[in-house]
């Protein structure tokens, strides 16, 4: 697909896809760190280390990856006719859907990582646990939308 990025598409999706799997990174670490805060001592020196490990992988991986995706995404959806009402793209219609949600499950994740920093833990670790595999199964029907492009 040519479109107005021309020759630059394909080192625009390939951006694109760097940057996804930077983020879907710091999606499965970051609430295995959560883990692993909420089980250490509130105010102990772990639980520390864990705020600033929290604050590191927020800053400097997961909310700039999360800002590329997002613009990356976006300007390959423009070329593929997304604001111009194109046919044939419910497809990217589901995606977006489901990356919006994956972007609020960051949302959440930032959310409940200051709670805990705040000393406020509102769940159990195996609530943790199992919420840790949110992302793993919106990025497996995003891929099968963008790959197979079933509709």
């Amino acid at each position: 697909m040519i479109g107005m990025l021309g020759n630059a598409y394909p080192w625009v999706k390939a951006a694109h896809l760097i940057f996804v799997i930077f983020w879907m990174a710091g999606l499965f670490m970051l609430p295995r760190y959560l883990v692993y805060h909420q089980e250490a001592a509130i105010g102990s020196p772990e639980a520390a280390q864990w705020v600033e490990r929290e604050s590191k992988i927020r800053n400097i991986i997961l909310t700039p990856a999360m800002v590329m995706v997002w613009v990356l995404g976006l300007t390959l959806g423009a070329n593929l006719g997304l604001f111009s009402g194109a046919s044939g793209l419910g497809w990217l219609h589901l995606k977006l859907l489901l990356v919006v949600i994956l972007s609020g499950y960051h949302g959440w994740a930032v959310g409940y990582a200051k709670k805990l920093a705040a000393g406020r833990p509102t769940l159990t670790g195996r609530h943790l646990r199992l919420i840790n595999e949110v992302p793993a199964v919106l990025v497996t029907f995003i891929v099968i939308l963008a790959i197979v492009q079933p509709f």
